[in-house]
Formats: C-alpha cells, sequence, structure tokens
C-alpha cells in the first residue's frame, strides 16, 4: 500500500505514535509519505521505503496568521496525485482531518477517491477540541472520515461524551517495541548518574501544565529522606524553568538532573529504578509504557488512559492527581524492597508485551485493508 502519514512532528506522543507507526509499516513493505511542516524527530536514517514531503507556508503580508491547514491540504493533494496514495492516516484532528477532507474533496473531482483514517490521540478532544472555537470543525471533520480510531478505552469514552459522533469509534492502543527498550544498563553511565549506588527516578515529559511535573520534586523530596536516590527529569517545555526555580529552592537539588530532550530513552530508562507519571490527565500514556517496556515500575495517578497500561499494585502503583503522600509512600515502598521491585519489573514488561508494535501494528494493516476493499466496491 501507498499511506500519507499526516502528523506533528514533535517529541509528543502523537508524533512519536505516527512516526513509529510509518517505520513499522515501511519495514513491512509498505511505502511511507510523512506529510508534515518538518521531518519528525523519530524519523532518523535512511529507508526506501519511507519519504518525506515538507508542508512550506509561503509569508504573504496580508496573513496575520500563515495559512497552515490550507498549505497542507494542497501538499496533501500534491502527494495523492503524484505518488498515487492509497489511503490517508492523519494523526490528531486539529487542523489534520480538516484538512484531509478538503483535500478528499479535491481530488474527488479528479475521480479519485482515497479514504481516511483519523486517529484521535488526546488533548485534540480533551481540550483543544472542546474548545468552542474549533468543536464544529472537529466534530464535522471526525465524521467525515472513513474510519476513526482512539489511543484508548478512555479516549474513545471521553470523544463520544463531549461530540456528536454518529460513526464508531474503534480503539487501536497506542504501541511500544518491546525489544528496543530490552536493553543492558550501561554501568559507566549508571555511576556517573549514582555513584554511591543510589536508586535512579525518572521523568519524561513535553513540560506542560497539564503533566505537573513540579508534584514529581515534591515527591522526590520526601523519597529522599527514606531512599537515598537521583532525579533525572528528561524532556523540555514551558512549564520547565518553573520547576527549575523549585529544585534551586530545595535542598535536593544537587540530586535532580534535568537532562533535556532526549531521542534515546531506552538507555536512561535501563538504568532506571522508578519511573513517575503524574499528569493531570493522558489519553494513555506513552511514556509510561516505554518505561514499563523498559522493565522499570511505573508510580502514575488513576486517570484516563493510565489504568489501561499500569496495573495497580502490579506493574506500579495509582494515585489520586496531586496525592504526593501516597506518590511518595508507594515510591519508597517499591525501592526498600528489592524482591518486590524485581517482581514489578518482571510484571512491567509482561504487560508491555501486550501493547508490543507486533501486536498492534497488524490492527492498522486490517483497518486499511478493509478501508480499500470498501473503496473499490463503491467504485
Amino acid at each position: 500500500m501507498n499511506i500519507g502519514i499526516v502528523c506533528y512532528p514533535t517529541f509528543g506522543g502523537s508524533g512519536v505514535l505516527a512516526t513509529e507507526l510509518g517505520k513499522a509499516l515501511a519495514d513491512k513493505g509498505h511505502n511511507i509519505h510523512f506529510i508534515t511542516y518538518q521531518q519528525p524527530v523519530r524519523l532518523g536514517g535512511f529507508h526506501a521505503n519511507i519519504f518525506y514531503h515538507e508542508v512550506t507556508v509561503p509569508a504573504y503580508p496580508l496573513f496575520d496568521f500563515p495559512p497552515y491547514e490550507t498549505a497542507l491540504a494542497s501538499t496533501m493533494v500534491d502527494v495523492i496525485l503524484n505518488h498515487h496514495l492509497d489511503l490517508l492516516h492523519v494523526h490528531y484532528a486539529i487542523p489534520h482531518a480538516s484538512a484531509a477532507y478538503t483535500a478528499r474533496k479535491i481530488v474527488e473531482k479528479k475521480g479519485i477517491n482515497i479514504p481516511v483514517v483519523t486517529t484521535l490521540h488526546g488533548t485534540d478532544i480533551t481540550l483543544v477540541g472542546r474548545d468552542k472555537t474549533y468543536s464544529p470543525v472537529v466534530t464535522f471533520s471526525i465524521n467525515e472520515s472513513n474510519a476513526i480510531t482512539a489511543v484508548s478505552n478512555n479516549l474513545r469514552d471521553e470523544t463520544y461524551k463531549n461530540f456528536e459522533i454518529t460513526k464508531e469509534i474503534q480503539v487501536i492502543h497506542n504501541f511500544v517495541d518491546v525489544k528496543r527498550f530490552n536493553k543492558k544498563p550501561l554501568t559507566p553511565f549508571r555511576k556517573a548518574i549514582a555513584p554511591s549506588g543510589e536508586k535512579i527516578i525518572t521523568h519524561a515529559s513535553n513540560f506542560r501544565k497539564i503533566k505537573r511535573v513540579q508534584d514529581i520534586v515534591y515527591v522526590f523530596q520526601e523519597v529522599i529522606e527514606k531512599v537515598p536516590s537521583k532525579l533525572l527529569l528528561v524532556g523540555d517545555g514551558p512549564e520547565r524553568s518553573k520547576v527549575e526555580e523549585i529544585c534551586r529552592q530545595s535542598e535536593i537539588c544537587d540530586c535532580i538532573r534535568f537532562l533535556g530532550r532526549q531521542e534515546e530513552m531506552e538507555d536512561i530508562l535501563a538504568i532506571s529504578d522508578l519511573f513517575i507519571l503524574p499528569s493531570e490527565y493522558e489519553s494513555f500514556g506513552l511514556a509510561a509504557l516505554e518505561a514499563m517496556a523498559a522493565g522499570v515500575p511505573v508510580i502514575s495517578t488513576n486517570v484516563g488512559g493510565l489504568p489501561e497500561i499500569n496495573v495497580n499494585g502490579v506493574t506500579g502503583f495509582l494515585s489520586n492527581i496531586g496525592d504526593i503522600k501516597d506518590m511518595a509512600a508507594n515510591a519508597i515502598q517499591i525501592l526498600s524492597h528489592p524482591d518486590q521491585m524485581a517482581q514489578m519489573r518482571k510484571k512491567a514488561r509482561e504487560q508491555a508485551e501486550k501493547f508490543d508494535i507486533h501486536n498492534i501494528v497488524p490492527q492498522y494493516e486490517e483497518l486499511y485493508q478493509g478501508l480499500l476493499e470498501e473503496s473499490i466496491s463503491q467504485g
């Protein structure tokens, strides 16, 4: 198949999933055409079956805000016509689903029928899409898609709750390449971080307010009183300066490292003993799943799709939003009991295997094939 994938090229979960999906499909012999404004961060190296098409938006004084959606739709049309795409798979409803609708209608005038799959990822539904400024267009675009998928049961339910969706939403969970995260820890790396054998606690996110990264510092303040530890904060974003200031005002600043954005998370997770994700909402929790694939127990909130992957008391623990005391107590419990940690490491890996890329990608292939057969039957 010739498949067009439209996504945000950033470190966020939707862009990561879309890129990893495209790479996996290319490995299976499909031709994948990424359409976005810059090369996706996870799209490194050369692959004969992967193509990248940059969306450029000309700067005109007339526009206070460059019309990206229009340029995106035009680029989609160009790729469909010149590379004979079989279907479009757009990730994140805004503005990709509406741009795909426009592109589809344009090529219909040329006698080309191209199915559109829209995958909902989270804030496109739970935050941005619910804004009355965008809601009518989001609702229309989703309903006009030939197929709709959501990355968790929770996100599917939230979409039905907040939008008038008239079509079935199929849940195809996020995935992880378990093999990629099955790495032995680099001893020199671990010793550089924890020279006296301290436990290593890790968090990774885009440092948006919804991630509540400051909660991790407060949890860590309590943990370090009981268990000698180091904290690694991976990522960057609007809340980083605030969190850095909180760290500087504490007495444990020397035990916390800000690593910035990192593409090789498998090396960091390989030396980690615990992963913390205290988010206000996660449609799925891909960062937590990657940690579990590396055999790292997870302390997380009990919101959104997180309970679908992090099994309370088995692969880690779940807490209410902002419950610093409970998160700290659970972290101390894991870090202080080697036998329990070893068991949770094992269970975390086993749980992650259920979401392995080799189990999830065929679900997308089956969806694509069904749409193409339906398109052919309709002439």
